[in-house]
């Protein structure tokens, strides 16, 4: 075979947007994107392809995502809004005290601790039974087939596997089965190398012929239990027993003439929404504009700054989340941006790592989703013999009682993963999301800003260099970020950071849909292995 460096590229490169009638399918994966469209192929609906698709993700790009996640979605479907909350809760055993019994005073990231109880499995068989078409054993075949007989590993995959071997600790045991699992003799796969995960096959196998029943009831739920005891942690069989997935409303802010949808809390989908109701009152006529993007970055930090004191389980939420989208407190927040960088602080509104898809057929239903083990691989921790990857999502909690996002028992976290979905007079338009942390709300705001002030095309508006808020006055901005902006921001009281680091910047996928026609336009993200398949 021909010898290259996969990350050796000399000359700049471009996509173009990609258009289809039948069908799309968008994540950073091609494997995963082809296994959804052959869904559409043999007759499933988006729903379908959805649930394929983020089930091969969970194979083929390990690195954000695993059986042990959660998932939230977004679907327009026969004319209808749905939202999907498949978050799980904390163990029912855990709290602020005994954690720091054990001598911490912050949730630590990795190990049993921070594990709180899958969601996505039990995700993606709601969406079956309530949506779907196929059989759940027909749309996870294709995951199914690509743990068992192995798959070629892609470049960013591969470069974020060799980041993990070195962040989990080799000398205790709980770890051991992470690197039985992902390592060959201690070594992360290299681009193009064929990786097997046969347990992983044998548990997709056995959600898929149980309906979810083995995971939250059976056989796996018991192998959990037993780790997890063995080895000091907090959760038990009776917590995953306890498991539901929610049907939720989505909130919305009107852009422009645009009706952004995000979901609610416990997800963070209300920051960017918050600071698009800021924005809406400002020209902004230039995008490559100091002013511009001094405004941008403004709203977004004083969303932020919201989000973090305020977000947390709706159950626990000490305020309606409505209040904070209200017009009147928009333009309280906006009446603080000036010309100056400031360090943002929360308001008091009136009481009241990764995977991103998107999905559409040829009928006008469309499905925009996220799924995520949060911190790359998540917690380091796999149960033995199942494959299944925990995520750390409980890293979020507090140990403070007096926080938003206090740990507690049975308590759902601050959540970074959300899914966009955008309408225009009642109309779908179509997903979008960008994944990535904290980059994600900056990440809708830049993608949607680019497209719906400035005419960008999806992929365009994926490509455009980004800037990322680290906290306080800092950003960190792409390679590609016009300098002259970068200096006049800095003239603006803002600290910058250049950045070589493209992955850190978001990973993002844009289908729209045109009403009259129905011709389906897309975009992948250039950052990630991204891949379109269309039909």
């Amino acid at each position: 075979m021909m010898q290259f460096d996969p990350w050796y590229h000399p000359y700049p490169s471009k996509r173009t947007p990609m258009y289809s009638t039948r069908g799309m399918v968008g994540t950073s994966q091609p494997l995963a994107s082809e296994a959804g469209l052959d869904m559409l192929k043999k007759g499933g609906n988006a729903v379908d392809a959805a649930i394929a698709t983020a089930a091969a993700l969970t194979v083929v790009e390990p690195t954000s995502n695993g059986i042990g996640g959660d998932s939230f979605a977004i679907l327009w479907l026969d004319g209808e809004m749905h939202g999907m909350n498949s978050s799980g809760r904390s163990p029912g055993e855990i709290s602020i005290d005994a954690v720091k019994a054990r001598g911490y005073e912050k949730m630590p990231r990795s190990g049993l601790i921070p594990v709180n109880v899958p969601g996505a499995p039990g995700g993606w068989v709601a969406l079956s039974e309530r949506f779907g078409k196929l059989s759940l054993e027909e749309v996870l075949a294709p995951a199914i087939r690509l743990a068992e007989e192995g798959f070629p590993v892609s470049p960013v995959v591969s470069k974020h596997w060799k980041t993990a071997v070195q962040l989990f600790p080799t000398d205790q045991p709980e770890f051991q089965p992470w690197f039985d699992t992902f390592t060959k003799n201690g070594k992360a796969p290299e681009p193009g190398e064929i990786w097997h995960l046969p347990d992983h096959g044998a548990t997709l196998r056995k959600i898929a012929e149980s309906k979810g029943k083995a995971f939250y009831e059976g056989e796996l739920a018991e192998c959990v239990d037993q780790f997890s005891r063995k080895h000091d942690g907090f959760l038990r069989k009776e917590d995953f027993e306890k498991f539901t997935t929610d049907w939720v409303q989505p909130l919305s802010a009107n852009y422009k003439g645009y009706d952004v949808w995000e979901l609610p809390p416990n997800g963070q989908g209300i920051v960017p929404l918050m600071a698009m109701n800021i924005l809406n009152g400002f020209d902004l006529p230039t995008k490559e504009s100091a002013d511009t993007y001094h405004k941008h970055i403004e709203a977004l930090k004083l969303a932020f700054a919201d989000g973090f004191e305020y977000i947390t389980d709706p159950e626990h939420m000490s305020i309606d989340p409505e209040m904070l989208l209200t017009p009147e407190y928009a333009a309280e927040r906006r009446a603080l941006i000036g010309e100056k960088a400031i360090d943002p602080k929360a308001g008091t509104p009136p009481r009241g790592g990764t995977v991103y898809l998107a999905t559409a057929d040829g009928e006008g239903n469309m499905v925009s989703m996220i799924q995520s083990n949060y911190a790359g691989f998540g917690s380091g921790i796999v149960i033995p013999g199942t494959g299944i990857s925990m995520q750390n999502r409980g890293w979020e909690f507090q140990l403070d009682e007096n926080a938003a996002n206090a740990l507690a028992p049975n308590k759902r976290t601050y959540h970074t993963i959300i899914p966009g979905f955008l309408t225009k007079d009642d109309q779908p338009v179509g997903p979008f999301g960008v994944m990535g942390g904290y980059m994600m709300p900056q990440g809708h705001l830049q993608v949607l800003t680019n497209a719906i002030d400035y005419g960008f095309n999806p992929q365009a508006a994926l490509d455009a260099p980004r800037w990322k808020w680290l906290g306080g006055n800092t950003l960190e901005i792409e390679s590609e970020f016009p300098a002259e902006i970068a200096r006049q921001l800095v003239r603006k009281g803002h600290h910058i950071r250049p950045s070589l680091e493209a992955g850190s910047f978001g990973r993002g996928q844009v289908i729209w849909r045109n009403p009259e026609s129905g011709v389906l336009v897309g975009g992948t993200e250039s950052r990630a292995d991204g891949h379109l398949a269309i039909w």
